[in-house]
């Protein structure tokens, strides 16, 4: 017979054989799960540019703040800014059941002139930083039509990063039978596919731009700015600025956060993020009120004053923070084309080679309409086993 190069069959060894008994399962260990990219979902379309824009808009403020030393009972005092007034605007201080109605509005020297105690409302002392709630306006009948005002539409935008990861197996790795793998090549692809993902979801959460060439170069490396570096507005820290000050997140700063965002913002928070000691911090609200038995210790939803907020345990949350998110304005983007694929490469060799890659981004809109609690207990106490999660 001519030789082929192919194996032929043989009866093999005359002694009874044992085969091994392996399960035909390979167990991964390393967290991999995307619980808060699950939660988002795949976005609506694709971002077309390296630059991702989208626009932002607001309505005329309807409050200022007193901007005068001493205002006291004072008709005419400084205001931080006067263009948000106009003549015949009611006006209720901060705090107060008294109303003031604006006769007067001097741009140059950033005053209002009102009526103290307008409508038989009592006059009360007037402090500095103090809010002015801006009512509505009066218009005279048959008056002419007062000044325009327009708020400027504002361009934000954020930049796209690439998530890449190589995959080489050689040619005797390809051709020797495996247990629990078919094809080794497939089965490196998942596993860098995962990971990429991992890295993805840490990246929206965490990520930064470059100080400088944020377009990225030839030494350059483009990247996407994350959510918790854009949320600067409704940032609360424990002790400060009135925010409850506690060791461990309480329930009375939670609640207190989403009130604050849904006050500054026309937000709904549905959305709260946290990582596993956080997590343990919430659960822990529901510990008077715990059935038993079984006993139940366990809050996947809160639901306060404002909302509903599903709890999005998340590993890649730094353990000090909580993040509330408004996710009907959150998207994580990939570029158009350039979602996560698999693209084979030359071999120059005996081996198969490729690379997992994709392009992705953030979009977060309307910042201030999300909210931050940073510096609570967790920092500290996530330095011990078990508390990393």
């Amino acid at each position: 017979m001519a030789f082929t190069g192919k194996a032929t069959y043989s009866a093999g060894n005359a002694l009874p054989e044992l085969a091994e008994d392996v399960s035909d399962i390979i167990s991964i260990v390393s967290p991999y799960e995307t619980p808060l990219l699950d939660h988002l979902g795949d976005a609506p379309r694709a971002a077309s540019s390296t630059y991702h824009e989208w626009l932002e808009d607001e309505l005329q403020p309807n409050k200022d703040t007193v901007d005068e030393a001493a205002p006291g009972v004072l008709t005419t005092f400084g205001v931080a800014h006067e263009a948000r007034f106009r003549v015949g605007d009611q006006v209720r201080p901060g705090g107060s059941t008294e109303l003031m109605l604006v006769t007067g509005v001097d741009a140059e020297d950033h005053e209002i002139t009102v009526v103290r105690g307008y409508g038989g409302s009592t006059v009360v002392a007037l402090a500095n930083a103090q809010v002015l709630h801006i009512l509505g306006n009066a218009a005279l009948e048959g008056d002419d039509a007062p000044d325009a005002r327009f708020t400027s539409r504002q361009r934000r935008g954020n930049w796209t990063q690439i998530f890449s990861s190589a995959v080489r197996v050689s040619g005797t790795d390809l051709a020797v039978r495996k247990l629990s793998v078919s094809d080794e090549l497939d089965y490196q692809k998942q596993e860098r596919l995962r990971e990429l993902l991992r890295d993805l979801e840490a990246t929206v959460l965490g990520g930064s731009a470059p100080a400088a060439s944020p377009e990225g170069s030839g030494t350059v490396r483009r990247t996407m700015r994350g959510i918790l570096p854009t949320v600067v507005t409704n940032v609360f820290t424990p002790g400060t600025g009135g925010f409850p000050n506690a060791t461990d997140l309480a329930e009375e700063q939670l609640d207190m956060a989403i009130r604050l965002v849904c006050k500054n913002a026309s937000s709904r928070i549905d959305t709260i993020v946290v990582n596993g000691y956080q997590k343990r911090q919430i659960n822990s609200f529901n510990t008077a009120g715990a059935e038993t038995p079984p006993y139940r210790e366990l809050v996947s939803v809160y639901e306060s004053d404002f909302g509903i907020c599903r709890i999005v345990l998340c590993r890649a949350m730094p353990p000090d923070a909580v993040l509330l998110l408004d996710s009907s304005r959150v998207s994580v983007l990939p570029l158009a084309g350039r979602s996560f694929q698999y693209k084979p490469l030359a071999s120059t060799g005996d081996y198969e080679a490729g690379e997992l890659i994709g392009e992705y981004t953030v979009e977060l809109r309307n910042e201030i309409a999300h909210g931050l609690i940073r510096g609570l207990g967790g920092a500290v106490k996530a330095a011990t086993p078990g508390d990393q999660a």
